[in-house]
């Protein structure tokens, strides 16, 4: 990896002295299909014509390619040997004119990691799959370029493939004498070009609109997955949120969608949720639901949707600079993502999820030590593929959603309309945006950027309530602090709201105030006088980014009554609040768990729901006291239990609590009960066993040796399917074996056989909270491995390594210790590579305070 990076100062360099005009390329994917011979990598024939022009003649620079071979190198005619100016990832560029044309001839190569050129042979019926994935730099897998985003151009792209293929890419494409050629595309960068090829199947639709000045607008729409998935393929609901999100963003951008076609491809063994290529998104496939599923995954696919269709202009039509600016993008994507899913389709709740499960994505990230600014500071492109991380997107987006309650919706809105038209097809950077913000709020973005964009670190509002004789409140104040590692002290707008128990036995707000809360201390003086609450939430409808805390008697009254809270946005933020306490040692985690024991079952969303079972889990097992660990368990395991039988026929909440039973089985009790329903002694009427829960059923019985091998074969046998493989996979390594450990370290450390989605399958099932004992051997050998890992596997692959298997359940000092002493002595490592160490030791040392403050409870 170290040879393949490329730093913000040479991209620089570069920029200041090129300009592209175009880029022909030409692929032969052939080779895709049938038998391979020799050694090395099975390879693709790659050949790209670049036409671009150097500020200075005379100087040199280089273009970015990493693959196996170079057949030849031609620059202004120049024939070059590749073997003097080819390293392996970059092709050096001598004595430039003014105008030139290199010409590079490459052998690349197939990737099993999910970057670059992705190979999957479907077991299923051996029908192999392509699609690329490229962001931030693995364009250069695939073709020869000048692999950074300001370095835009337009593209033509030609494909052989295979008999019987069809080939997309970012512009229509028409077929003739076996080769696929694609219309130029727009001024694009590099990472956000694309090639889908195979037997797919594919779904077409068409969105029309009238425009304002009365043309219209006609978008072909095409939807794809593999034939194994075409039978699960809900290809109309796709489409209608397809439709929708481009009405919303229409109506609101004042921009039509320039990129011609809209396609969707699911593709297989994707390492992202999703990827924005103009023209040709490509989602993991795992947005097909092969089984039953809730309302809030159906939700969460149409969140990536829209986020990706908002990036056709924030990030495509408009592309940030570097890296550092990522924010440009992603932060816009996710906020439009969640501000169109309330404003267009039929989530109109969306805005609960963001706050649920967004923000608790952006509050751990914001108190690990890599923490950030939203605009950050990245050196190089190992920090740029770190840095697609909860401050980019969640953060940014809360950021974001703060911006609109500071500066007016309208006044946002026309922003993005000016920055659109302003920079189309360019590149920017913070200052672009922050001005014509300006222009629109009449507010001063550079003191809100300062605050907002420029800090890292989260802060935290409390309440304080102070009561007169009568019981009426005398002075309601919020008290603003910050961790001593970043005190920056913001400015919020929030609104303050004040609740009581009423005589039908619910809670109720009665009173809120908005207000701009600045420094220590603000005093909400609209609220004095109001009857005394029993609950004050200091970020009532959730307009800003924060971490709320509660007074002495709002934390008592959550106790006794948070499941009578009848707004389900203020139930969620109430949650998302308490489960910050139990991270923060704030509140033992077993309080935590009897909180979701008691109120979770009368929880009405969906979403809060299966989140509250992730914190419950993650309580049990990371923040609860070595001691009362087993009881914690069991609580949860009975508590799961009580409330599947419990829950309606065939409700969402019946489901989630069934594979909440799963995850937390424990005793001999609950593997009988997970038994008998996968082998049908025992029914629940409504309750499916579909093929994805009778996995999510055996896995608990695999990790506890009472499903073997045998039983998983047979498993198998009934969904011989590349999803049933995975999941196979999954449930071999989590058997609690010494022999099967070993086997999934070597395969994943040692090897580089398994493909990105069995490494990743292999590594969940390995790393079994139940199993400490077990693993406890791997935390010596994790720190000795890592280095070379890093260094001998691809990013993607390190990252998941090194990630998956730091030892987090051999949760003592002397864990956290042997974390200490590799940071020390590997102070020259790459600075990414620590960065995940770094992180992986704070979630440690979090969970050993939270074990702390669980133990002291008494």
């Amino acid at each position: 990896m170290p040879g393949e990076n490329l730093t913000r100062d040479e991209a620089r360099e570069r920029a200041a002295l090129l300009s592209v005009d175009g880029y022909e390329v030409s692929l032969d994917l052939r080779s895709a299909v049938g038998g391979h011979e020799g050694d090395g990598p099975r390879t693709f024939r790659s050949v790209t014509t670049v036409r671009f022009r150097c500020a200075e003649p005379g100087a040199s620079s280089f273009a970015d390619l990493i693959a196996p071979g170079v057949t030849a190198v031609s620059l202004n005619g120049r024939d070059l040997d590749p073997a003097q100016v080819f390293d392996g990832s970059r092709i050096l560029l001598e004595d430039l004119a003014a105008e030139n044309e290199l010409v590079v001839d490459a052998q690349c190569a197939y990737s099993r990691t999910g970057e670059g050129m992705h190979r999957f042979v479907d077991p299923e019926d051996g029908e192999v799959y392509l699609y690329t994935q490229y962001e931030p730099a693995d364009a250069r897998r695939v073709f020869a370029n000048f692999e950074q985003p300001d370095l835009k151009a337009p593209y033509r792209f030609e494909v052989r493939a295979p008999e019987g293929w069809t080939v997309w890419s970012n512009g229509v494409g028409e077929a003739a004498d076996g080769v696929w050629r694609f219309a130029e595309t727009k001024p694009i960068s590099t990472y956000i070009t694309c090639v889908v090829a195979g037997p797919y199947h594919y779904v077409t639709d068409r969105y029309e609109r009238v425009l304002e000045d009365g043309t219209r607008l006609e978008i072909p729409l095409g939807a794809m997955c593999r034939k194994g998935l075409a039978p699960h393929f809900d290809a109309d609901d796709v489409f209608l949120v397809t439709k929708q999100g481009l009405d919303f963003f229409h109506d609101h951008f004042d921009y039509p969608y320039p990129f011609g076609k809209y396609d969707q491809a699911f593709v297989p063994e994707y390492n992202l949720g999703a990827m924005e290529n103009p023209g040709m998104v490509t989602f993991r496939e795992e947005f097909i639901f092969r089984g039953k599923v809730t309302r809030a995954s159906y939700e969460g696919r149409a969140n990536v949707i829209l986020h990706e269709m908002a990036h056709m202009w924030f990030g495509d039509l408009v592309t940030m600079e570097w890296w550092d600016d990522l924010w440009l993008k992603e932060s816009f994507a996710d906020f439009m993502g969640a501000f169109s899913l309330v404003g267009a389709t039929r989530f109109t709740d969306g805005w609960i999820t963001f706050a649920n499960r967004r923000k608790a994505w952006a509050y751990r990230a914001d108190q690990l030590p890599s923490t950030h600014p939203v605009t950050a500071d990245i050196r190089d492109l190992q920090d740029a593929k770190l840095n697609f991380d909860g401050i980019t997107y969640a953060k940014g987006a809360s950021v974001l959603k703060q911006l609109v309650a500071y500066a007016g919706q309208d006044a946002f809105l026309e922003g993005a309309r000016r920055y659109f038209k302003r920079h189309a097809y360019g590149n920017t950077r913070l200052g672009d945006l922050l001005s014509v913000l300006e222009e629109t709020s009449g507010r001063d973005m550079a003191a809100w950027s300062r605050a907002w964009l420029e800090t890292a670190g989260v802060n935290s509002l409390t309440p304080q309530v102070l009561l007169r004789a009568d019981g009426t409140v005398d002075e309601l104040a919020v008290v603003q602090e910050a961790a001593e590692s970043h005190p920056e002290l913001r400015p919020h707008r929030v609104a303050v709201g004040l609740y009581r128990r009423t005589g039908a036995g619910t809670l109720e707000r009665y009173a809120q105030a908005e207000t701009d809360v600045e420094g220590p201390r603000t005093v909400v003086a609209e609220l004095a006088g109001a009857d005394a609450p029993e609950l004050v939430l200091v970020n009532d409808d959730d307009l800003t980014y924060c971490k709320t805390r509660f007074d002495d008697t709002s934390l008592a009254t959550l106790r006794e009554a948070l499941g009578d809270l009848t707004d389900p946005l203020a139930r969620a933020l109430c949650w998302s609040a308490l489960w910050n306490m139990t991270r923060d040692a704030l509140l033992p985690a077993r309080d935590f768990i009897a909180l979701v024991l008691r109120f979770a079952g009368r929880e009405t969303d969906i979403g809060v729901l299966q989140m509250l079972h992730a914190w419950a889990e993650s309580a049990a097992v990371h923040y609860t006291a070595p001691e009362r660990r087993e009881g914690a368990g069991r609580r949860l395991a009975e508590g799961a239990a009580e409330q599947l039988r419990a829950a309606g026929e065939g409700s969402e909440q019946q489901l989630a609590w069934a594979r909440f039973v799963a995850r937390v089985a424990c005793a001999e009790a609950d593997f009988e009960l997970l038994a008998s329903l996968l082998d049908g002694t025992v029914t629940m009427p409504g309750l499916e066993v579909d093929q994805e829960l009778r996995w999510a059923f055996l896995e608990p019985l695999a990790a506890h040796g009472a499903a073997d091998e045998k039983r998983l074969d047979e498993e198998l046998a009934r969904d011989d399917t590349a999803s049933g493989r995975r999941h196979h996979v999954r449930c071999l390594a989590a058997r609690p074996s010494e022999a099967v450990k070993a086997q999934c370290w070597a395969q994943v450390v040692e090897s580089d056989a398994l493909s990105n989605a069995l490494v990743e399958a292999t590594i969940a099932g390995f790393a079994q909270p139940s199993q400490r004992e077990l693993l406890a051997p791997y935390a010596e050998k994790y720190f000795a491995v890592i280095e070379r890992v890093w260094t001998e596997r691809s990013i993607q692959i390190g990252m998941d390594v090194v990630r998956g298997l730091f030892p987090s359940y051999e949760d003592s000092r002397g864990t956290l210790d042997a974390t200490d002493a590799w940071l020390a002595s590997h102070e020259d490592a790459a600075p990414a590579l620590r960065r995940l160490v770094l992180e992986a030791r704070d979630d440690l040392a979090r969970a050993l305070r939270g074990q702390a403050c669980d133990a002291a409870a008494g």
